[in-house]
């Protein structure tokens, strides 16, 4: 029973991992061909920010500089239960700074929430929203990315979320390779089969009219993934924007980045337990790929807890009780084979930074305990599975301050 429940599951995840692999070959190739029109769609550019009076000031002089006609966009700023001063500095560089004070709902998603009931009471009503996080950093041509994919008919948006900072320590420079892999071969490859994107938390663009018509409802610990799986629920599919880049800042420390990492696993259990199943369900009926591959996504934090259990049960089997007693069909297989599902996993995130045409030289060196970072992912979602019901948002304090002429100056260097 115990061999063939084993057997079962390996083969799954192995079929899965044959299904991404393949599908991040269709990133190889970026599409150049692609409308553009005139300024034409206005736009209420939200920024969530709780305690950000460090970062805040760097990303609204970013903002002024934005090639978009600024008559066709106003910045709010939400100021999420601060006790600092970052309502003061949004006022000095003549932003709007919109006050929030709620203890019982915190979190990002419940601040959307509210500001979103803000801005429909406005007199003026805009054609679309952007949400960036306080830390970001937004590319001059990000709203007018934002009104080409409007224009040609796509309803949410989700920009190409790159690291402001990869080269601050091993941690950023973790995140700043697992970006890159999953711009170009998750998200890209997506775009280019005309499939759903998923959304990443900031950098993401909504049109006013379906935010209306669906609420806005996601106030889970990963309310970008919730959101994204509702909309895909009512056949609406994100679309990925290559050339509008965001620059968000990265964790410094493994601790730091330990605490953000749970509250996303914790978070993903909640969305994938509520959406999964009725996605896929939906996608066998409607014989969807797309909404069978989002579903999968969602899936993905049950697909490292799975791993991470079978991997443990297998090596304590082996070195405690003098195994193997399990069936393992990987011991089956070549050795030859196994070295190369290895090589390829590594290879693939070395490929996505030629692609990418990665400049920091430091981020090269740190590849070398790149897998201390991906490891550390097994425990992570273990602990995060326990902690699940756990709903309050922790905070990541943010304090590397960078203007977007760093960010672009050493990436050509």
């Amino acid at each position: 029973m115990t061999d063939a429940l084993f057997v079962t599951l390996q083969v799954i995840l192995a079929a899965i991992a044959v299904y991404q692999f393949t599908f991040s070959l269709f990133g190889l190739h970026k599409k150049r061909n692609k409308a553009h029109f005139t300024p034409q769609k206005s736009f209420a550019v939200l920024v969530a920010a709780h305690n950000e009076e460090e970062v805040v000031g760097a990303l609204m002089e970013n903002l002024k500089q934005l090639n978009y006609p600024q008559e066709l966009y106003d910045v709010f700023v939400i100021c999420d239960n601060c006790t600092d001063g970052t309502a003061k500095i949004v006022r000095e560089h003549g932003m709007n700074a919109c006050v929030r004070t709620n203890n019982n709902l915190r979190g990002k998603g419940f601040a959307i929430e509210w500001m979103l009931k803000e801005l429909w009471a406005m007199p003026r009503q805009y054609d679309a929203v952007v949400m960036f996080d306080a830390d970001n950093l937004a590319h001059t041509e990000f709203l007018m990315e934002m009104n080409n994919d409007l224009c040609s008919g796509a309803r949410v948006i989700q920009g190409y979320i790159d690291t402001k900072n990869p080269e601050d320590s091993w941690i950023t420079a973790a995140y700043g390779v697992s970006y890159w892999y999953i711009n170009r071969l998750w998200q890209l490859s997506r775009h280019n089969l005309n499939m759903a994107n998923f959304l990443g938390g900031t950098g993401m663009c909504f049109e006013t009219n379906l935010l209306k018509e669906m609420g806005w409802g996601a106030t889970s610990l990963v309310e970008d993934l919730e959101f994204t799986m509702r909309s895909a629920s009512k056949g609406v599919y994100p679309r990925f924007n290559y050339d509008a880049k965001v620059f968000d800042e990265k964790p410094l420390t493994f601790k730091a980045s330990s605490r953000q990492r749970l509250r996303w696993m914790q978070g993903h259990f909640t969305v994938a337990r509520r959406y999964f199943f009725p996605l896929l369900w939906q996608s066998i009926k409607e014989r969807s790929l797309t909404k069978f591959d989002l579903a999968l996504y969602g899936a993905n934090v049950y697909i490292v807890l799975l791993t991470f259990l079978m991997t443990a049960v297998m090596f304590i089997d082996n070195t405690m009780f003098g195994g193997p007693h399990i069936a393992n069909i990987y011991g089956q297989l070549p050795l030859w084979l196994s070295y190369f599902a290895v090589g390829a996993n590594i290879l693939t995130f070395l490929l996505a930074m030629a692609l990418e045409k990665v400049k920091f030289k430091k981020v090269y060196l740190y590849l070398l305990v790149f897998p201390i970072y991906l490891i550390s992912w097994y425990p992570i979602t273990f602990y995060a599975f326990f902690t699940q019901n756990n709903k309050q948002w922790s905070h990541t304090k943010h304090t590397r301050v960078v203007r977007l002429e760093e960010v672009q100056s050493k990436q050509v260097s």
